[in-house]
């Protein structure tokens, strides 16, 4: 098999730490292949010294896989590769004989906050999004090492979260779970405090090879040095300009800061693209040479440039949804592939508009997130709620929803009945006519609805009834942006123009729900399709053909990113997606986004170009 030279160089090192800067699509998976071959054929290690670590149980095992392939024999090599989780809790059963039994379940952690949120009373609409959003702060602090009393929530006040927190641990204790973010705790406090035990795990693993080095936590590279002891022999390979996961405790500086910890360890850049043609690698380090906190590193691609990099700037993302289906309606009609291109988008919430388009267009995909469905969303129900109610809907439980959105301080012991009759209603406050009043007031309103088309009534919804005010108290409450709950209006209302009805609009709901439902079922099966992901999924994948859509501000870089760390972040994730292309790459803006006007993302203009105008034409 034949390596370049700084392939050649990194798969020979033997001893004492080694830093590999691995560029995109650079051959890093053949590296720690053949370098583990490598410290086994040629310079006699005990495949059982070897540990290899990675952050998926995939990536484990396709490792080990292309390993086993390479050493072409049935023997046995017994070398660990693993990820930093199964790799500690193995530690832990040694010490404390832990059983998987022990490792709390994903509907456990759940439902134990859950159950948190009712006893300490707190009002939430979505509750699957607020206990994930509480389950990712609990994960954040314990693998970044913040001391809870210096931790303020993004979801509820201090005092709150903190009883929640302490709450949470208390039932891992009564019940003798841990869960991903303790083994990683549990492992360095062993480790730490007996000696033996390090010493005898220090003698099992001579050799430490890291995949992924850019994505590590705190905690983890903590354990990392333990096992790593006086021999150094740390192999770490990564991409500093591919580290993407802030959120989840990864930091990037660990990586940048390795020479500094290891001062004698010896460095090499995997330089040559093997992915990528010259002009999307090209692009791409004019983007990423904006960032400050990163390795400095020339790239190479062994690929000419085949075409230029695509920009182009849409009226809104109909028109830009639209292009990207009639260039996969060419291709189908030159014999290609629908699996050669993937469209790749900043978060979850972005491609519901795309994916109605496509059904409607019978063009199969698939996708590598879980997809929310825009009518689900518990603000969508909401207005659909109103409208029900409009079309003479007088369920108490209809009412029950949406009486006090607005607040119009309305109880609920005032609806006893199963069917609201407003007159009743409002004989229930003759002795608070200010109220009496709101009730009549709602009355008029729910009349004004039934006139209305599906646009004017969600747009009435809003601003004639108050529903914008509404999301905005809530907002406050919640301590999250109110901007994220009016997208979620302005796609609401967006995508009920053109519909002249109300039936003719929750038709076409109950279709699209429906087709959603069956392609999720049947996201096991299906292979065939574009791709759809998030920056984040698209990690590690590579496509003949990337779209990037919606390549503006507040998208890329996302509204929540201000301070500089979060914007390089933001830039480091775009040079991911920039970098799943193999032979052509379009980046795609547009000047209108959910009904408000869109500025241009500044990383178009990093890149490297101004976007044209389209041509629209087949």
């Amino acid at each position: 098999m034949k390596y370049n030279s700084s392939q050649e160089e990194a798969i020979r090192h033997k001893d004492g730490p080694m830093l590999v800067l691995a560029g995109p699509g650079s051959g890093k998976t053949l590296v720690i292949t053949e370098r583990t071959r490598m410290l086994i054929e040629e310079y006699g290690v005990r495949p059982a010294e070897i540990l290899v670590i990675t952050f998926t149980k995939a990536a484990a095992s396709e490792m080990k896989e292309r390993f086993l392939r390479r050493m072409g024999s049935q023997a046995s090599y017994p070398v660990t590769f693993g990820t930093f989780h199964a790799v500690f809790f193995t530690i832990l059963r040694h010490a404390y004989h832990y059983r998987t039994e022990n490792i709390i379940s994903e509907e456990q952690r759940f439902g134990c906050v859950r159950s948190l949120l009712a006893k300490h009373r707190l009002e939430y609409e979505d509750e699957t999004e607020f206990v994930s959003a509480l389950l990712g702060e609990i994960s954040l602090i314990k693998n970044s090492g913040i001391a809870i009393g210096n931790y303020y929530s993004q979801n509820c006040s201090k005092e709150v979260f903190f009883r929640i927190y302490t709450d949470y641990h208390e039932y891992l204790y009564e019940n003798r779970l841990i869960d991903f973010e303790d083994m990683l705790i549990y492992t360095y406090e062993l480790l730490s405090e007996r000696k033996d035990i390090l010493r005898a795990w220090q003698k099992k693993f001579s050799y430490i090879l890291i995949d992924e080095f850019q994505d590590i936590n705190r905690m983890q590279y903590d354990v990392i040095k333990l096992l790593a002891g006086d021999r150094k022999n740390l192999f770490v390979v990564g991409d500093d300009d591919q580290s993407i996961y802030r959120f989840r405790g990864a930091r990037p500086e660990i990586m940048l800061h390795f020479p500094k910890d290891y001062p004698e360890a010896k460095s090499v850049l995997l330089d040559m693209n093997y992915r990528s043609d010259a002009e999307i690698v090209k692009h791409a380090l004019r983007l990423i040479a904006h960032n400050r906190a990163r390795f400095d590193k020339k790239i190479r691609a062994e690929k000419p440039a085949v075409a230029q990099v695509e920009y182009a700037l849409f009226k809104d993302q109909k028109e830009e949804n639209l292009k990207i289906i009639r260039d996969l309606q060419d291709a189908l009609e030159r014999g290609g592939k629908l699996t050669d291109f993937a469209i790749l988008f900043r978060t979850n919430t972005q491609p519901g508009l795309l994916m109605e388009q496509l059904l409607a267009h019978n063009i199969p995909f698939t996708t590598r997130d879980k997809i929310p469905n825009l009518y689900e969303h518990w603000i969508a129900q909401d207005i659909f709620t109103y409208i029900r109610i409009a079309q003479g809907s007088r369920a108490r439980s209809d009412f029950l929803r949406i009486m006090n959105r607005p607040k119009r301080y309305l109880s609920r012991d005032s609806l006893d009945e199963e069917t609201v009759a407003f007159d009743v209603w409002e004989w229930y406050y003759e002795e608070q006519p200010w109220i009496a009043k709101r009730i009549g007031q709602l009355a008029q309103d729910i009349k004004m609805l039934r006139k209305l088309n599906p646009y004017a009534a969600v747009n009435y919804i809003r601003k004639g009834i108050g529903y914008d005010e509404f999301c905005k108290e809530y907002a406050d409450y919640r301590r999250i942006r109110e901007e994220d709950l009016f997208d979620t209006l302005e796609e609401l209302q967006a995508g009920a123009k053109g519909y002249p009805t109300y039936e003719a609009w929750f038709d076409h709901i109950e279709e699209y729900t429906r087709e959603l439902k069956e392609l999720h079922r049947k996201k096991e099966q299906q292979a065939e399709g574009v791709a759809l992901a998030t920056l984040h999924s698209a990690k590690g994948l590579e496509y003949e053909n990337v779209y990037l859509i919606d390549v503006n501000e507040g998208v890329m870089p996302y509204k929540k990113a201000v301070l500089e760390p979060d914007i390089e972040e933001e830039r480091r994730m775009f040079y991911v997606g920039m970098t799943r292309a193999k032979r052509k790459l379009h980046l795609y803006a547009v000047k209108q986004l959910n009904n408000r006007e869109a500025e241009v993302s500044r990383f178009i203009t990093e890149a490297g170009s101004a976007p044209a105008t389209p041509r629209n034409r087949r």
